[in-house]
């Protein structure tokens, strides 16, 4: 999600409070569970409201600001008030999306011990928020090799989530495939499953899958049968039942790019059909979909949760 972009007299609105009346909030699914990424402004509690005007059962989050390392701070009413909207309104699962700034695969020291104090903040923010899932992109292992990088990811893991009790909050950590830019850990299926690997015996972890991602590393997920065999091999190194949250974003860049740039559903280089398929796809049924589109007309986030919406209702 990009940053939020200081408001003129010349910029559209694209608050979904300003542009939605409470009264005209849009109809939940009525059995999986769709949400998109969602804005925090005026309070971590606000999303829960925005989530529900947009007609979303589920959301994801920033805890705090995505390329910062200094954290908000989040009050203890807020804490309630997010929990209470999010009974009132049956918003589950709530995902937080972890910093990205964080590297828990780097070289650099410095960088990785305020990777390590960031990580943990993002959990125990989780843990406050009652969020079921954070999602982390393992980072970069430039400057070293990938076994070095993985290495270094587990232990810095294990150090950030040390006596939080994440099982006892009902918080599993995601990691997150990436786009397969160089050095990047995470790139494949085979990279995931390792690093969960790594983790499971300590904490609980799982696996969040990008649809982009996953089109612009190279697997086909746009023909039927390019779809079921990278099904198949998401199945074989994960496990589908590991994957309890979807990110779904077409793609701009073409299949093999490596180029990690999200577009509206339906008007990328994937289509309509992938997301139709992955929404049917009954291996998928314990799942979220997660929406991650960008926002670049007034309602945009609107529509993108209606196409989904209306792709899942198909039959």
């Amino acid at each position: 999600m990009p940053r939020a972009v200081k408001k003129s007299a010349t910029t559209p609105e694209k608050d979904i409070l300003k542009l939605i009346p409470a009264a005209e909030h849009r109809p939940q699914p009525a059995s999986l569970r769709i949400g998109i990424h969602t804005s925090t402004a005026g309070g971590v509690q606000t999303s829960a409201e925005r989530a529900w005007r947009l007609g979303c059962n589920a959301l994801q989050i920033f805890s705090s600001s995505p390329r910062m390392w200094r954290p908000y701070d989040i009050s203890a009413e807020q804490y309630e008030e997010m929990a209470r909207l999010r009974v009132a309104y049956d918003l589950k699962p709530l995902v937080i999306h972890a910093n990205y700034l964080i590297n828990v695969a780097g070289a650099n020291p410095e960088i990785l011990e305020k990777s390590v104090t960031a990580l943990r903040a993002e959990l125990e923010r989780a843990i406050g928020l009652r969020s079921e899932y954070l999602v982390l992109h393992p980072g970069s292992f430039r400057g070293r090799s990938r076994e070095e990088g993985l290495a270094t990811a587990c232990e810095a893991i294990k150090r950030a989530t040390d006596g939080l009790g994440m099982a006892e909050h009902g918080t599993t950590l995601l990691i997150e495939n990436t786009a397969g830019a160089e050095f990047s850990l995470g790139s494949s299926f085979e990279s995931v499953a390792e690093l969960i690997e790594g983790l499971r015996k300590f904490i609980p972890v799982a696996a969040c899958i990008d649809t982009c991602h996953t089109h612009v590393r190279g697997y086909d997920i746009v023909s039927e049968a390019g779809y079921e065999e990278t099904m198949q091999l998401l199945d074989g190194t994960v496990g589908l039942k590991n994957v309890p949250v979807w990110h779904c974003n077409d793609a701009k860049a073409a299949c093999g790019s490596k180029l990690d740039r999200h577009e509206h559903i339906g008007k990328g280089t994937m289509g309509c059909e992938p997301f139709r398929r992955l929404l049917h796809d009954k291996r998928h049924a314990h799942a979220a979909f997660i929406l991650e589109t960008p926002i670049d007309e007034p309602l945009d986030d609107l529509h993108n949760v209606e196409k989904l919406k209306a792709l899942a209702a198909q039959v």
